[in-house]
């Protein structure tokens, strides 16, 4: 794919994270949870790859924070998950694979990552493993998202721009 065509559908993807960032916000505690981040994490580590979709999660991060619809929890609860599902498509060349690297990557390795930014840059009572809950659920719900619209396109035959993308063996 060439770089222009990658470059424009990650800035659409920015687009579509930060103008949905108003609309599907779920507040628990000090956190937001945003499942349309997971989404686009899945779509874009598909899609574009695993650097493409760790900019398009820093870049939804960064507006979010700025528009104050976000917290600095959205910066490990969504770069972390962007990453491993653009690895392990790449990979494997498996939609599923990148749904279960956005959950492992956003609920494990993200909800580790903000304890501490919870307790000793925002200075909040959290507990180690209080935050993988909560970034599971949000995460599984935007990549389970991912997954059917991806297959969909799939079995509509619309072009993705890759050639190898399967849902299954």
């Amino acid at each position: 794919m060439k770089k222009t065509y990658k470059l424009t559908l990650t800035a659409m993807m920015i687009a579509m994270g930060t103008l949905s960032s108003n609309l599907v916000v779920i507040p628990i505690g000090f956190t937001k949870v945003f499942p349309m981040q997971h989404f686009l994490n899945v779509l874009s580590g598909v899609l574009l790859g695993p650097y493409y979709a760790v900019a398009q999660a820093f870049c939804v991060s960064l507006l979010r924070n700025m528009m104050g619809t976000g917290s600095l929890f959205a910066f490990p609860g969504s770069i972390f998950g962007a990453f491993l599902a653009g690895l392990l498509f790449w990979k494997t060349r498996k939609i599923y694979f990148a749904v279960i690297g956005e959950v492992i990557g956003t609920g494990i390795l993200g909800a580790l990552l903000s304890y501490p930014i919870a307790t000793l840059i925002l200075g909040q009572k959290a507990t180690l493993f209080g935050f993988i809950p909560l970034f599971i659920f949000s995460s599984f719900a935007g990549a389970l998202l991912g997954f059917v619209i991806l297959t969909i396109f799939l079995r509509k035959k619309v072009p993705l721009g890759e050639k190898n993308i399967t849902v299954t063996k």
